[in-house]
């Protein structure tokens, strides 16, 4: 029989003759004929009695019976899980953009659009974030006159950085740019807002992207992932003078302190841009709300109905929840204690050795089930005004005792392996991964690249191995002189260049990366270690109180972070501003509880 499927809630849909026929007859299986293709495994086969949609190993065999080729069918029609997603990204999309609101366009200087290249999104809603910051705004506009920049730059200005960031500063904040677009249409009867022409940053986007596969092509990408790759290749084109260096603004030390049952403890310092948090549905304040949302929909979907857009209810996590899951105490099991020399089980618990001027937390909301990424359904409850200075982290405390002289939770043998970069441990890291396991694929992978380390971790996540402690020998690494020498001849410091061989396991080419990577050559001193924890790392690092407000938010809509669409809201000239690409207004409902990064500004006391 083939027979309409349900009615639904708004009068769309079919007549409820199929589910009719099943309560007549109870036959219980349905396939809907527009999702039937060559690959039938994606054919959306429906069971009444379990109200589900099954799997149907037998569907080639049943559609023969009927004389169905389903070789040549083309899909017509969304399966029932694809139409209840795609109404939920509907409402997101229409959430995020502020879409039906009567917005007021803006121009001027410093609400200048940004033209989308082809899935350019991610690249425009982090540069308008970007440069909404006193530090990149100083260092690339009020302090810099374009025509100086030009005659100063080096030899090909189409290929500097600093040059491209730049000329993008002055065509976003000088307001040269942000005018309204010409309209075909006659403007007095059109209910849209007018656009803006805006600049479309090819040349920019060129330079930032050369050196990065993925970046370079047109496809969409993680927005976090080019926040970080931006942040390194800025630094890295202001090595040479670094007191210029915008991104210190966003630097911070964290600290992770490790108790063993030894009852000594050891620190672990890195420096980091990003807070990355966790987020504990556990900790929703709206739960009976979402017991009863649960039961609604279960009720609809019996009467062949769905729940609208305006009824869907999600859990409401607190910021100060997901702050709390950072500082939390951590098991750590089959840590390697050099006091016990034995593995034990250690606490973890970390915190901020400073407060830097912009803190960018970075919601968790993509994670790994079984394999598969999914992302959280969820809102996040962001105050305007954040404090975070019960999260700063003092170092050794009177009375607590070191563990011995040697890398805490690091067994002695196996000798040659390289040290793990602090650039991919800490980009897997801000991926959600366990830190340990991030070390281990730089480590097995030879700090080829974050790329190369993620497939590693992903083909290893079950080995019975990953959370054993990692292997070094207790020899210093083997430096070359040869090598150091080279390095000296660069004009880098003994020092610097022993560091950087050390840290890219005698590969030249790799230990001058890592120079222009670490410009004050302190990083790499960062391990879990049981020296005195007041590192060189904290030196030079912004500082000041924990209270920060909320200036910037880049939200995402979609499935993953490669699909999908990217828009920001940033706080300026005391209201909320929305940036989508090129077209630029007044916010009326800034979506503050569905970031995917927050911007926050330190507020000076």
């Amino acid at each position: 029989m083939i027979f309409c499927g349900r009615k639904n809630w708004d009068g769309s849909g079919g007549n409820n003759h199929a589910v009719e026929h099943y309560k007549e007859t109870n036959y219980p299986l349905a396939v809907k004929l527009g999702t039937i293709t060559a690959d039938l495994g994606a054919a959306d086969v429906f069971s009444y009695p379990e109200d589900e949609s099954v799997e149907d190993p037998l569907l080639a065999k049943h559609l023969a019976f009927f004389g169905i080729d389903f070789s040549s069918l083309q899909k017509t029609e969304l399966t029932t899980a694809e139409r209840e997603l795609d109404q939920n990204t509907n409402f997101d999309w229409n959430r995020i953009q502020e879409s039906g609101q009567e917005m007021e366009p803006l121009y001027g200087p410093g609400y200048t659009g940004l033209v989308n290249l082809g899935n350019s999104c991610y690249l425009a809603s982090i540069m308008q974030v970007v440069f909404s910051t006193q530090s990149f705004c100083s260092r690339y506009y009020k302090n810099q006159n374009l025509k100086l920049a030009f005659e100063t730059a080096p030899a090909d200005p189409t290929l500097d950085l600093n040059m491209q960031l730049t000329k993008l500063g002055h065509g976003l904040l000088s307001g040269k740019y942000s005018i309204p677009a010409e309209e075909k249409a006659d403007i007095a009867r059109s209910t849209t807002p007018i656009k803006q022409e805006g600049i479309p940053p090819r040349m920019f986007k060129a330079v930032i992207a050369a050196s990065h596969p993925e970046f370079s092509t047109m496809r969409q990408q993680d927005v976090l992932e080019f926040f970080l790759h931006f942040l390194d290749q800025v630094e890295r084109a202001n090595a040479v003078k670094p007191e210029l260096d915008p991104v210190k603004s966003f630097k911070f030390g964290i600290e992770e302190r490790l108790l063993c049952s030894s009852e000594k403890v050891a620190y672990n310092k890195r420096i980091d841009y990003i807070l990355s948090l966790n987020i504990p549905l556990h900790e929703a304040t709206n739960k009976e709300q979402l017991e009863a949302f649960l039961k609604l929909k279960a009720e609809k979907s019996l009467e062949g109905k769905e729940v609208s857009g305006d009824e869907i209810v999600r859990p409401r996590v607190p910021l100060e929840a997901c702050l709390a899951t950072f500082s939390a105490p951590e098991e750590v099991q089959d840590f390697y204690s050099t006091a016990l020399n034995a593995k034990t089980t250690a606490l973890k618990t970390a915190g901020l050795t400073s407060f830097p001027d912009y803190l960018v937390l970075h919601m968790r909301k993509f994670i790994m089930e079984g394999w598969v990424p999914k992302k959280l359904d969820v809102y996040i409850d962001v105050p305007d005004v954040i404090d975070i200075s019960h999260m700063r982290s003092n170092g050794l405390q009177a009375g607590e005792e070191l563990l011995p002289e040697e890398v805490a939770g690091v067994r002695n043998v196996e000798p040659g392996k390289p040290s793990p970069n602090e650039d991919i441990v800490s980009q897997l890291a801000a991926m959600g991964f366990n830190y340990l396991h991030c070390q281990k694929a730089a480590i097995n992978t030879a700090n080829a690249g974050v790329e190369e380390a993620m497939t590693w971790l992903l083909s290893h996540m079950e080995d019975p191995d990953i959370n054993d402690p990692i292997e070094h020998t207790s020899d210093q690494p083997f430096v070359d002189e040869s090598k150091v020498d080279t390095l000296v001849s660069f004009g880098f410091s003994k020092e610097v260049a022993r560091k950087a061989l050390k840290a890219s396991g005698g590969n030249i080419e790799n230990a001058t990366e890592w120079i222009f990577s670490h410009p004050d050559g302190s990083d790499l001193d960062m391990d879990a270690t049981s020296s005195s924890p007041s590192c060189a790392a904290d030196a030079g690092l912004p500082d000041g109180g924990g209270r920060y407000k909320l200036k910037g938010i880049v939200s995402h809509i979609g499935t993953s972070t490669h699909c999908g669409h990217y828009v920001a809201h940033v706080h300026k000239d005391g209201r909320w501003v929305i940036f989508n690409d090129d077209k630029v207004g007044a916010s009326i409902d800034p979506p503050k509880d569905m970031g995917y990064l927050y911007f926050f500004e330190r507020l000076n006391s």
